[in-house]
């Protein structure tokens, strides 16, 4: 009997996306001058909106 099929990284598109962003918040924190991204470029990275709330 061959064994269950279990899913890999590459079949959870969820998981590629998160570190896809880890990677770009990554290469980010390597280019700035400071100890730590503000949190206006950590959005600006991950293109984070605001919306509105009523």
């Amino acid at each position: 009997m061959a064994p269950p099929s279990t899913p890999t990284v590459q079949d959870d598109y969820a998981a590629l996306a998160e570190i896809e962003l880890c990677g770009e918040l990554m290469i980010a924190a390597s280019a700035a001058d400071g100890e730590r991204l503000s949190a206006d470029r950590i959005d600006e990275v991950l293109n984070v909106t605001e919306t509105a709330t009523d």
